[in-house]
Formats: C-alpha cells, structure tokens, sequence
C-alpha cells in the first residue's frame, strides 16, 4: 500500500469512494463525498492534506484535512476519512491519520480537531476538547468531539471552533 497525495485524476474515483464508504454507516448523512467536492474548491482545502492510500493502482481510502479555528487559532479539522468497505478493520484509515499527522506536522499545523468514534480516534492521540477548552458546537456530542496535538511545543489553544463553511456548522 502506497499513501500520496491525491490528484485531480483521482476526484471521481474518491467521490464513488467516499459514497460507497458512508453507504452504511451509522452517523453519516449521505452527503459526505459532496463536501469533499465542495471543501476542494473552498479557502480551507490544503492538498498536500488530500491523501489517498492505493494498492495495485487502485484509490481504496482518503483522508481530507481543512483549515479550521479555535478561537483564533488556525487548526485542523479531520473530516471525512474513507476506506473502501472490504478493506475497513486492516488498519489503513489509521494509515492515513498517522501520515495525515504526520504532513500536517512539517506545515506547522499544532492540533487536528475531529468529529468521530473516541474508540477509534483515540489510537491516534485525539482526546476529548473538554480538555482543552475547546467549545463544542451546538448539537455535536461533546464525547465524540476530539483534538490531538500533533507538536509537542503546541501553545494552548481554547474557545469556539469555527470550520470552513463548507461544513455548514
């Protein structure tokens, strides 16, 4: 398996991707491959933060990390991450967050915020806000809200999130 950075040859492949990923998932709207589309053309999107993890030519997970704030801190927010069903449980979403982290590190980016599994996220440093004082938006859980820091010299960072508006949040 090969992680790199998506192109613009692969934006088809990773929308039926992303939708085939979310298909049956318990919290997903349907419409999580459209915010992809949507957040690639917004003033958040970075690409070298479009990954995609590949075997034998073929896309099989993507991870997409935005520009996002807390308070006025520039941070990240983590959304969607995606793998194909029959390869979902084999470690590559982990895969992707680690070298996601990883890019996200040498940018100068300190924290990634998501919204997700505290199970799941958690193997990869992300604790709940509450922690931080980072403000949960309205209607998100506060147990399913969570921030890693991804520098080690990471100033503390506390208030509102604001995200691309992408997200409508």
């Amino acid at each position: 398996m090969i992680i790199r950075q998506e192109k613009c040859k692969d934006h088809k492949e990773v929308y039926k991707l992303i939708k085939e990923a979310f298909a049956t998932a318990k919290h997903a709207d349907g419409k999580e491959q459209d915010l992809v589309a949507a957040l690639r053309k917004g003033r958040a999107f970075i690409p070298e933060l479009s990954l995609v993890a590949e075997i034998d030519g073929e896309v099989i997970g993507h991870i997409l990390f935005t520009k996002a704030k807390v308070g006025k801190d520039e941070v990240l927010a983590l959304a969607p991450l995606s793998v194909k069903p029959n390869y979902q449980k084999q470690g590559i979403g982990t895969a992707l967050m680690i070298q996601g982290h990883k890019i996200a590190k040498r940018l100068g980016y300190q924290y990634s915020l998501v919204l997700g599994s505290k199970t799941y996220y958690s193997r990869t440093g992300y604790l709940p806000t509450g922690q931080f004082g980072i403000i949960v938006p309205e209607g998100i859980p506060a147990e399913n809200f969570m921030v890693a820091k991804l520098q080690e010299s990471a100033k503390t960072i506390s208030g509102a999130v604001t995200y691309a508006k992408e997200f409508g949040i």
